[in-house]
Order: structure tokens, then C-alpha cells, then sequence
């Protein structure tokens, strides 16, 4: 799964990165990005642009809300068929910008928060599929969801589960409008290659979402 990342690269090298049209004004660093709170995402509609979004994915059809706080993944193997995710597969897919993501390991009896991130400290894009909620009062709401999958060999022993970290020729396809192929779309969401990526303990820090700062992905003595 995917319950904390950070994205702490500045707008300007993202929006180099990403090729994007339309900048958003500039941010912080986020060292420990939680559920329910905003994160920035690529969409398109005939231009990529930068588009803030809440974490917790909440069905165009959902009466309640609250059911974003359980929709923050989605898991690839079911992601086409699943009511809540099959349609914004097809229709509303995006890129959920980080550069590092976190998981608990299990030590003991305890659990050891550990920081992900590629070798290279490049911002890279999780793929992921939102929708526009309308509220009773009429107040409109864009969410999102990470998609996530196995875990490639270097985090097994981690975790089962990691998020699905697209790799950059894949990117245009999953942003691309007309590409309503569930089969094709399915094929890019696999284990990002193990030799590209890192891992190192991290304080407990980032147990609590009030901490947010580079304490949080320093590496542990």
C-alpha cells in the first residue's frame, strides 16, 4: 500500500519534469504527505497541467464523504472491474507527483518507518485516477487514489505491496484521453525496477502527520 510520500522538489524542476502548461503558485517542501490531504497531481485535457487534489479517492456517486478515507489505493488487480475505480480508469487518470514514498517495516514487535525513493532523487509519478464529487450544498471536490501492486523484490521484505511508480514512456499513455483500453492500461501497472530504487530507516518522526519537515527523511544512525 501507499499511506505516506513526500514531494519536496520545487514547481519549476516539476514542471520541467512532467511537461506541464499551467503552473499552480509555488509550494513547500512536503516531507510526509498523509491521506485527506492535498497533493499535487498531472491531468490533461489536451495540455498537461498541475492540478491540486485531496488524497482519498470519494465516487462521484458516494452520499457520505467519508468514504474517501478508505479509497486512498486502489489495487491494480482489481482496478477494472471495482465500482468505485472502473470508470475513472477509463476516463480519469492522472499523476500523483513525489519523490519518496514511506512504509513500516516489522522489527519485532515493533514496526521500523523506512524511506523510499529512486537512486537518482528524481520527482516520479504514481499512477493514479480520480473523480469530481459533488457535495449536497453543491460544493465540488476533485480526489484521488494511488494505484498500487506487488512489491518488486527489494521492498518483499517490507512490505507486500508498493505503489505503482510508472516508468516515463508509460506517463504520455496513461494521460492520454483517448486510450480507454483497460487490457493496455493494465500492462503498465507493474513493480517499478528494484535496481533503480533505495531504501533506508527513517526516524519515527513521521509516525504522526503533524511532523512535517526534513527531520522526516533523515537517514537513521
Amino acid at each position: 500500500m501507499c499511506g505516506r510520500f513526500t514531494l519536496t522538489t520545487n514547481l519549476g524542476a516539476i514542471a520541467k519534469r512532467f511537461g506541464v502548461a499551467r503552473f499552480l503558485e509555488e509550494v513547500g517542501p512536503r516531507y510526509n504527505i498523509a491521506p485527506t490531504q492535498t497533493v499535487i497531481v498531472v491531468s490533461a485535457d489536451g495540455a498537461r497541467h498541475l492540478t491540486e487534489m485531496r488524497w482519498g479517492l470519494i465516487p462521484s456517486w458516494a452520499k457520505d464523504p467519508a468514504i474517501g478515507n478508505r479509497m486512498i489505493n486502489a489495487r491494480a488487480e482489481t482496478v477494472a472491474t471495482k465500482p468505485a475505480f472502473r470508470a475513472a480508469l477509463r476516463k480519469r487518470r492522472c499523476l500523483i507527483l513525489a519523490d519518496g514514498f514511506y512504509e513500516w517495516q516489522p522489527v519485532g514487535r515493533r514496526k521500523q518507518p523506512v524511506y523510499i525513493t529512486l537512486k537518482t532523487r528524481e520527482p516520479f509519478s504514481f499512477a493514479g485516477l480520480w473523480e469530481s464529487w459533488t457535495s449536497p450544498d453543491r460544493e465540488e471536490m476533485k480526489t484521488c487514489t494511488i494505484i498500487t501492486t506487488e512489491a518488486n523484490e527489494l521492498l518483499k521484505p517490507i512490505h507486500d505491496r508498493m505503489p505503482v511508480i510508472l516508468v516515463k514512456d508509460a506517463e504520455a499513455i496513461w494521460l492520454d484521453p483517448t486510450m480507454q483500453e483497460p487490457e493496455r492500461l493494465l500492462s503498465h501497472l507493474k513493480p517499478y525496477p528494484s535496481d533503480e530504487m533505495e531504501v533506508y530507516p527513517v526516524s519515527a518522526k513521521v509516525n504522526s502527520p503533524a511532523n512535517d519537515g526534513p527531520g522526516c527523511i533523515q537517514p537513521l544512525l
